[in-house]
């Protein structure tokens, strides 16, 4: 499911390919994004136009999208280039991302090696009991020069996701375990240095 609802004063997108469910819409608003409907379940004029920023800007997969027509800010890349590293679960990143041929600002992308949306995360963890920190050994690396700027991601074929640009790779309480501009992250979900790739999806014949 994907599309545009119009609204008034702002109009909502929806990705339905790159969900991961994570339910911040409809706890946000529930008037907005209306859990469980059975037809339309989006709703722009059910909030201010903040709000529906606010939310939307909370949407770690970059499922919900939004263009304001009130003459606001649209949504601008973050000033810092950063994948969060979910404890038993995806790759969140936030940035310029530059990813088949389209540009947005926020993904999350499969570690685990089960997902049928590769390179996107469609909560296959749960289901196949994928298991890994999100709280790897820290790097002490030298502050980068620039911190944003585009982030071109590229899933290697059979292989890693190739990141390069200005990223901090980031635990999910916070903590910056790596600064660069070119890195290999896993994707197969069996490297024993995750997040880092060390060429396991070689031996476990990982295809994506």
């Amino acid at each position: 499911m994907a599309g545009t609802v119009e609204g008034e004063k702002i109009d909502v997108g929806f990705s339905g390919r790159r969900c991961i469910h994570s339910r911040n819409c409809v706890l946000g608003d529930p008037h907005v994004f209306v859990p469980n409907a059975p037809g339309q379940w989006i709703h722009p004029e059910a909030a201010s136009v903040e709000k529906i920023v606010a939310i939307a800007e909370s949407c770690p997969s970059g499922a919900i999208s939004y263009v304001r027509k009130d003459g606001g800010p649209q949504e601008k890349p973050p000033v810092v280039n950063t994948v969060r590293i979910r404890e038993n679960g995806p790759l969140a990143l936030h940035a310029e991302i530059v990813l088949g041929g389209e540009t947005f600002y926020r993904a999350t992308l499969c570690r685990c090696g089960a997902s049928e949306n590769k390179p996107f995360c469609d909560g296959s963890h749960n289901k196949s009991g994928f298991a890994a920190t999100g709280e790897p050994a820290l790097k002490d690396t030298p502050a980068l020069e620039a911190r944003n700027g585009p982030l071109t991601v590229t899933p290697t074929t059979n292989g890693p996701l190739k990141l390069e640009g200005n990223l901090e790779i980031v635990t999910g309480t916070g903590h910056t375990v790596d600064r660069t501009q070119r890195t290999f992250l896993c994707r197969c979900g069996h490297s024993a240095n995750k997040p880092f790739c060390d060429g396991s999806h070689k031996r476990e014949g990982f295809v994506g």
